[in-house]
């Protein structure tokens, strides 16, 4: 049986953002026992030179269920806008990506496959086919993104391990 492209991407991009929602939850819980401002967490980083775990959760939505339904339309490009400073707003971001990839069928991310994508930054023209763009570079970068939100929480101390990334794998039975 071929791997669709549906089950290369949708189900881990779902399994991935669950888990960055949990991260933002328990990112909520320590800021409330620590008597820590959410702006605090949400504004922190790894390096003066990367974004903070808000725009990390948000390019974590934007390179999953932004990217597959930019592939309907065939283009795509960065948000370089903040992300919000707030656990509200990020976990409204998570669900809503969830949930809009939960909406897409494998048949329709079948029939778009091979159309043609223009991603876009600045002046930089990126063509790809949908297969291409969402294997090698939404999901690569869906990872990063994710992996770093990760990494800031724990470089903030946040009592999370591997298991808080990885979300639930998808077993036989």
């Amino acid at each position: 049986m071929a791997l669709s492209l549906y089950d290369a991407t949708v189900p881990s991009f779902i399994q991935g953002l669950t888990a960055v929602g949990g991260l933002v939850e328990k990112a909520r819980a320590h800021c409330a026992e620590q008597g820590i401002d959410e702006r605090v967490l949400c504004g922190s980083s790894i390096a003066p030179d990367m974004w903070p775990f808000a725009k990390q959760v948000i390019c974590a939505c934007q390179h999953s269920a932004e990217a597959v339904a930019a592939v309907f339309v065939g283009h795509d490009g960065p948000d370089m806008a903040p992300g919000p400073m707030n656990f509200a707003e990020l976990s409204q971001r998570v669900n809503t990506a969830v949930e809009s990839l939960k909406a897409v069928t494998p048949e329709q991310l079948e029939a778009v496959a091979e159309s043609d994508l223009m991603f876009q930054i600045g002046e930089r023209q990126m063509p790809f086919t949908a297969t291409g763009y969402l294997l090698s570079l939404a999901m690569p970068n869906f990872y990063f993104h994710s992996a770093t939100a990760y990494a800031v929480l724990r470089n903030q101390g946040l009592a999370i391990g591997k298991r808080d990334i990885l979300g639930a794998p998808r077993m036989k039975g």
